[in-house]
C-alpha cells in the first residue's frame, strides 16, 4: 500500500496533532514495512524522516500547485501514485479522486476562544467539505465519535475511534534527572504539576485558586504549570498572574525533561473542561505520577479506574483531591500502579495497526 500522510502539523513544534502525526508516520512505516509511506505538505518542517519506506514528497512549485488543497495536494498525490491519503488534521482534498481518510480530533475549534483564532477558524469554514470529501474519518475516543456524528450528522459507519498512545520517553527517571529539571525552572519538591497548552478550556485559574486552597494544609506544596501559550488570552490568564511563591510558570520543555517532572511529581493535574484524548494523561501515568483528572468523557474514557476524577468546575472539590492524594502516600502509591497499568493498554503500534485497517476499508468503499 502507497499512503501520503499530511505532515503539516509537523510544522508546529509541539501539541498533540504534532506528537500524533509523527508517531503515527513512525510506527505504520515500523509495523508495515513492505508500505511505503509519504509525507506531504506545502510548508516546511522539521524533517525527522528515519524509515525507508517512510519518505517526503516534493514541495509545490508554480502557482497552480501553490493552490495545495485544490490543485497542488492532487497532483502531488498523483506524482507519487499514492493510493490513499490521510489528512491527519481535519482536512483532505477538496476533489475526491481517491480514498481518504480524515483524522477529526475534537470539537474545540468549535469553542470559544480556543486555539490560533486563525487556524480555528479555518477549520470551521472547511469541516463540512472536508467530512463529505472524507471516505473514513478518525476520532482519538468514542466521546469524540459521538460529537461528530451528532454536530454533523455522518452516518456511523463512516467514523471509526482509534486511540492514541504516550511516546516510549515517557518512562520512569532518575531523582538526578527530575533534580536538574526542577533546577532549570527554579523550582523544588514537593510539587504538583500540570504539562497541556494554555488555553481556556484547560481550566488553570481554577487549578491555580485551588492549589492557593490547599496550600493551607500543604504549605510547601509547589505548583508548576508547564506548555505552550498559543494565545493572547492565556497570556491574560496564567502568565499575567501575580508573581507569588510556589507559583512556577515555565516554557515547553524536550520529552525528556518533561518525563522527569513527571516522574518526580507529588500529582499529575489535568482538570481540562473539555478534551478529545488527553496524552498528557497517558504520559503523566507512564512516567508513575499519580494523576487527578476531571470528569470530561474524554478523558474518563482514557484514563479509566487509574486517575481520580472531580468536578472540573468545583475548586473545593479539586483542592480536596489535592490535600487528600498528597498526604496519603499509599494511595499514590495505588494509583502510580494503576496508571502503569492502564498506560500499558495503549501503544502505537496498536494505533498503527487499527489505522491502516481503517485505509483498508477506505480503499474498499471507495
Amino acid at each position: 500500500m502507497r499512503v501520503a500522510i499530511d505532515a503539516t502539523p509537523l510544522t508546529e513544534p509541539s501539541g498533540g496533532i504534532s506528537r500524533y502525526t509523527a508517531e503515527l508516520a513512525a510506527a505504520l512505516a515500523a509495523e508495515f514495512p513492505a508500505d511505503e509511506y509519504w509525507m506531504v505538505s506545502d510548508q516546511e518542517w522539521e524533517r525527522q524522516v528515519q524509515a525507508p519506506n517512510l519518505r517526503i514528497g516534493e514541495r509545490p512549485r508554480g502557482w497552480l500547485r501553490r493552490r495545495w488543497w485544490l490543485a497542488g495536494l492532487p497532483l502531488e498525490l498523483r506524482r507519487l501514485g499514492a493510493e490513499l491519503f490521510h489528512g491527519a488534521d481535519y482536512a483532505v482534498p477538496y476533489l475526491r479522486l481517491r480514498p481518504s481518510v480524515l483524522t477529526f480530533h475534537d470539537t474545540s475549534p468549535w469553542l470559544d476562544g480556543e486555539r490560533r483564532q486563525e487556524a480555528a477558524g479555518r477549520i470551521r469554514r472547511r469541516i463540512r467539505l472536508a467530512l463529505r470529501a472524507a471516505t473514513m474519518i478518525l476520532t482519538p475516543t468514542r466521546a469524540v465519535r459521538g460529537e461528530l456524528m451528532e454536530r454533523f450528522g455522518v452516518a456511523p459507519w463512516r467514523v471509526v475511534a482509534v486511540p492514541l498512545a504516550a511516546s516510549e520517553v515517557f518512562r520512569p527517571r532518575p531523582e538526578a534527572e527530575t533534580r536538574a529539571a526542577l533546577e532549570r525552572l527554579g523550582a523544588a519538591a514537593p510539587y504538583i504539576l500540570f504539562v497541556g497548552t494554555r488555553e481556556r478550556r484547560k481550566n488553570l485559574a481554577r487549578l491555580v485558586e485551588a492549589w492557593r486552597l490547599a496550600r493551607r494544609e500543604r504549605p510547601r506544596l509547589s505548583l508548576i504549570l508547564i506548555g505552550r501559550d498559543p494565545s493572547d488570552f492565556a497570556r491574560r490568564q496564567v502568565l499575567n498572574l501575580p508573581i507569588e511563591p510556589g507559583l512556577i510558570v515555565g516554557p515547553r520543555l524536550g520529552d525528556a525533561e518533561t518525563a522527569a517532572l513527571m516522574s518526580g511529581a507529588e500529582l499529575f493535574v489535568y482538570p481540562s473542561l473539555y478534551e478529545g484524548f488527553g496524552l498528557p494523561v497517558l504520559e503523566a501515568m507512564q512516567t508513575g505520577a499519580p494523576v487527578v483528572i476531571s470528569r470530561d468523557p474524554a478523558l474518563v474514557e482514557v484514563a479509566g479506574e487509574a486517575a481520580v476524577a472531580v468536578d472540573a468546575e468545583s475548586t473545593a472539590e479539586l483542592a480536596r483531591a489535592i490535600v487528600e492524594l498528597t498526604g496519603d502516600p499509599g494511595r499514590g502509591m495505588a494509583l502510580r500502579e494503576r496508571g502503569f497499568e492502564r498506560a500499558a493498554q495503549f501503544s502505537w503500534r496498536q494505533t498503527a495497526v487499527r489505522t491502516r485497517e481503517v485505509y483498508v476499508e477506505a480503499l474498499r468503499r471507495f
